[in-house]
Parts: structure tokens; C-alpha cells; sequence
């Protein structure tokens, strides 16, 4: 796969996490712009993956039917559309709203560039094409809240979205111009009227669903850190609001860097070895992580050391996850990336939701989420193995480090 056709995946795969932290320095603006408080503002993260997940399910079946450019461009158009209604929404309801369908567009880019790799590359190298796209997923943490700050303070809040418009209807160009139908000619196209037939054979699938959430599992973890984080820097160990940036990417950092170093070994090793070994490390990281909550430290950096190896661990599970479940899928990879988009973020989302209900002034209930997690994640991903060996054992693969 070419540089540029990346390029474009990378922004693509960046619609996600762009029009999430993006915006969230903008919550003290909105609620003041609306009259109203944060807790109502949240109401748009809400709506946001609300239409993450329905959305990816229309997507799939969509480009398994008619391609992956048509539904692609559809997709950001509407993206691009959504968000400059966001920038001018007269009432928060509007605002609300124009998320929803915001996601509805921008899901498109999530599950067609998942579908547009498993077309062009085997699995080991989907592998790597997935950990280079991390590459994006992790700096767009980083880079979208210190932007995202700046452009709130000295622009106001409508600018995010001004910049999303923008960024959406460059990226929309690119696909036009830069970004060929990946189907293959003469591939069997799925009537639309079998999208629920797909979905019940992708459920029936053991190997595809226990990859799919095994990287819906470790990504719940990161969404519960996401989503307890900010308490337990800030107001728990007192850090002050500016320099959470500074944490937030120092964690990022590394989920790059192995991201950028499983590309590198995932051609020796192969994406299910690595997964399977990966786990344990995340899963002992979340274990220290969860002792020292529990011995309630008054120093920060006890924590910060297991959460950067744990958040580091995902830069090799989630694009192995990934590349697993999508290995052989073919003529239905378009639902088979849906359905893989629509269980990570449904668990993410329920984890992170989780993280509130269990909060008691501590950092307990983050530590406790993510190591729940961790087993879990290790539970899937030796039954998945085990299933995988005996499949292969009947039908041996093509790729025999699959």
C-alpha cells in the first residue's frame, strides 16, 4: 500500500478521536454559550456515540453492496455538513443533534478504511498498515486537546468546528481525487437485503468475534482511563489543568511508539502471536495499577508508571485485533469492519460509563475498570487462540503465522 493512499486512511481514521477531544476544551464555553452546565454538554459526547455505533452497522453492509469509494465520500460529505451546523447550532438541542448525525458521517471513514486495507493487503500486512494508522489515533490526542484550547480561548468554540468543517472537506477532496475503488473487479457484491444474514454469521464466527472483542475489551480500558483521568490527575493529585495535556501525551507517546515498533515485528512473529502475548503484559500492568490505587498513595507517580506501560500495550493489541478479525472475511469485510467498529466502541462507551458509576473520590474505580478489563481481554484472546489453532490445525492458512 502507497504513502499517500495511508495518508488518507490516517485522516480518515483520525474523524474519530478528532471530533471527540477536539471539542472537549470547549465544555466551560458551550455551557456558558447555552446557559446552561457541563453535565448537559456532555449530552453531545453522548449523541456522538450514539451515532458511532449505529452508524458504522448501516455502513457496512452499504459498501459490501455498492463499493467502499461511493459510501465513502457520502460519509464525509455528511461529516463536513454536520459540523458546520455544529458551529452555528442556535440552541444546545441543535447542537446535539448535529453531533449525532456528525458521527453518522463520520463513522463512514472508520469502517471503509478498515475495509479498504483488508481489500489491499494480506493480514500480516494489515498489521502493519493498522499500526501505522495508530500512529494517527495516538497523536490525535495529543495534538486535538492543546489546539482545541487555543482555538477555544482566543476564537471561541465555533472555530472547532469551523476546523473540523474544514479539515472534513479537504480530507473529502483527497478521497476524490486520491483514493480508487479497492474492491476488487468482478468481487462478489452482497444484496443489501442479507445485511442481517452477515451480521448473524460474523456473530456465529468464534475466531472473528473473539478478536473483535478481545480490541473492543483493551480499548474499554482506554476509554476508562479517558474518562477517569482528568478526576485523578486534576482533582484528585492536584495537577493543574494545563499540564494535563502534558500527561495525556506522555501516555500517547508510547501507545505510538509500540505501535510503530509492532509494524516492525508483526511480519516476524505474526498479528495473533503478538495479540496473545501482548495481553499479559496489559493485564500486569492494570494489576499493579489497581495495588497502588488501592494503597492510596499521595504521590502521582506510582500510578503513572503501570499506566504507561498499560496504555503503551494497546499500540500492539488493538491493530493485531484488528487485523485478526478482518483476516479472510472478503466478500463481507464491509460488515465484518462495522460489526468490529460497533462492539469496540459499545463495550469502550459501557467502560467508561462504568468508571462514573463507581466513582467514590478515588482512584479505585478507573484502576478497577481497566484490570477488569485486562482479564477479560486475556480470558478472549486465549479461547480465541485456542479456536484459531484448531481451525488451522483442519484447514491450515495460507499465511501459516496468522
Amino acid at each position: 500500500m502507497n504513502l499517500r493512499t495511508i495518508l488518507i486512511l490516517g485522516a480518515l481514521s483520525a474523524f474519530g478521536p478528532l471530533a471527540i477531544d477536539f471539542y472537549l476544551p470547549g465544555f466551560p464555553a458551550i455551557a456558558l454559550a447555552f446557559a446552561t452546565d457541563e453535565q448537559h454538554v456532555q449530552l453531545t459526547l453522548a449523541s456522538y456515540f450514539l451515532g458511532l455505533s449505529i452508524g458504522q452497522l448501516a455502513y457496512g453492509p452499504i459498501a459490501d453492496r455498492f463499493g467502499r469509494r461511493l459510501p465513502l465520500l457520502f460519509g464525509v460529505g455528511l461529516f463536513t455538513l454536520a459540523s458546520l451546523a455544529c458551529a452555528f447550532a442556535p440552541t444546545l438541542e441543535w447542537l446535539i443533534a448535529a453531533r449525532f448525525v456528525q458521527a453518522l458521517g463520520g463513522c463512514a471513514g472508520m469502517v471503509l478504511s478498515r475495509a479498504i486495507v483488508s481489500d489491499k493487503c494480506s493480514p500480516v500486512e494489515s498489521a502493519k498498515v493498522f499500526s501505522q494508522l495508530m500512529l494517527v489515533m495516538g497523536l490525535a490526542p495529543i495534538l486535538a486537546p492543546m489546539l482545541g484550547g487555543l482555538l477555544v480561548n482566543v476564537y471561541g468554540w465555533q472555530t472547532i468546528f469551523m476546523t473540523l468543517t474544514l479539515f472534513s472537506a479537504m480530507t473529502a477532496a483527497a478521497v476524490a481525487w486520491g483514493l480508487p475503488e479497492s474492491m476488487p473487479a468482478g468481487h462478489p457484491r452482497l444484496p443489501l437485503s442479507g445485511a442481517l444474514g452477515s451480521y448473524w454469521r460474523l456473530f456465529g464466527d468464534r475466531i472473528f468475534l473473539g478478536h473483535a472483542l478481545t480490541g473492543g475489551i483493551a480499548m474499554a480500558g482506554m476509554f476508562s482511563y479517558i474518562a477517569g483521568s482528568p478526576f485523578v490527575f486534576i482533582k484528585l493529585y492536584g495537577v493543574p489543568a494545563e499540564h494535563y495535556g502534558w500527561l495525556f501525551g506522555t501516555n500517547a507517546a508510547g501507545f505510538i511508539l509500540v505501535a510503530q515498533v509492532n509494524a516492525r515485528l508483526v511480519g516476524r512473529f505474526g498479528p495473533a502471536w503478538l495479540l496473545s502475548r501482548m495481553v499479559w503484559l496489559y493485564l500486569a500492568a492494570a494489576l499493579v495499577l489497581l495495588g497502588i490505587a488501592s494503597l492510596h498513595t499521595e504521590k502521582l507517580w506510582p500510578l503513572l508508571v503501570p499506566l504507561f506501560i498499560y496504555i503503551a500495550s494497546l499500540g500492539c493489541i488493538i491493530p493485531n485485533a484488528s487485523a485478526c478479525a478482518m483476516a479472510g472475511q472478503g466478500k463481507r469485510a464491509g460488515s465484518a469492519s462495522a460489526l468490529l467498529g460497533c462492539l469496540q466502541f459499545s463495550v469502550a462507551a459501557g467502560a467508561a460509563a462504568l468508571v462514573g458509576v463507581l466513582h467514590d473520590g478515588t482512584a479505585v474505580p478507573m484502576a478497577t475498570v481497566i484490570t477488569l478489563c485486562g482479564v477479560l481481554a486475556v480470558s478472549l484472546a486465549m479461547l480465541t487462540r485456542r479456536a484459531q489453532l484448531k481451525r488451522d490445525a483442519l484447514n491450515p492458512p495460507v499465511d501459516v503465522r496468522l
